[in-house]
């Protein structure tokens, strides 16, 4: 295993109304692997997730990025606060279940906007990146297509590589494929799968067990708010050391 983690977490705690959804423990994110996020619905992988993107306040703890601490202490000013935010954000992209495309801009458009609104990259630049971003993920040729005219497939390809263009350090994907008919979900996978070859750090919350046992790096099993174990994907599929961790799996298979 790589040594070096491009991202961690320690302690992270986080509550809704009262309601706990995170609750600690420690976990490693090092450079170049993807961890997969398994469990039940409710275990609190879709929150941790958005924690991680800064998409959330935590409560307690702590997340480190390539060695800064995420997130502001409490008293900065809002402006202050939402402007050192959006800086740590744009090393962070993330993938969401739903495509949330812009319907009145083509892909290449929806994949440059970034560019253009954060970065202030030149228009002409931002969409020489954004068809190179297109053709990477296999839409070289649908670059001047709307989302209404794309499938579901294709669409989430569209967001992937919204999210690459950015340059992250770290790419988190939310249950990609949830909102994909069966027979569309091969081409997202597969693309995601290029990314870890290419070295991407990766954090997956997914259902596609598949995909976590031929590509993980680990396999983390979360319930009830916190990790109930880790493991390489072949240790964690066939010789599982949690109660829990074997029950999912049955419910699953």
């Amino acid at each position: 295993m790589n040594e070096k983690a491009m991202l961690s977490a320690r302690d992270v705690r986080k509550a809704f109304h009262g309601n706990t959804v995170l609750n600690g423990g420690a976990i490693r994110f090092p450079t170049g692997e993807v961890k997969v996020i398994v469990g039940p619905s409710g275990s609190g992988k879709s929150t941790f997730l958005r924690c991680l993107g800064l998409l959330e306040d935590i409560d307690g703890g702590e997340i480190v990025l390539d060695g800064e601490p995420l997130g502001v202490t409490s008293g900065v000013r809002f402006w202050d606060r939402e402007r050192h935010l959006a800086g740590q954000r744009r090393q962070i992209s993330m993938v969401f279940q739903r495509f949330n495309l812009f319907p009145h801009l083509t892909a290449v458009g929806n994949v440059a906007v970034a560019l253009t609104t954060v970065r202030k990259m030149p228009r002409g630049e931002a969409r020489g990146r954004a068809g190179e971003m297109l053709a990477r993920v296999g839409l070289a040729e649908r670059a001047d297509a709307y989302p209404s005219e794309l499938s579901g497939g294709q669409q989430q390809r569209v967001a992937i590589a919204r999210a690459l263009v950015m340059e992250p350090k770290v790419m988190l994907f939310d249950e990609p494929t949830s909102a994909l008919d069966a027979e569309l979900v091969g081409e997202v996978l597969t693309v995601m799968e290029e990314l870890a070859e290419s070295g991407m750090t990766m954090v997956v919350v997914t259902h596609e067990l598949r995909f976590a046992r031929g590509v993980a790096s680990h396999v983390m099993m979360m319930d009830n708010g916190v990790v109930v174990e880790e493991q390489e994907p072949e240790a964690f599929f066939t010789a599982p050391e949690h109660e829990r961790t074997r029950r999912f799996l049955e419910h699953m298979h």
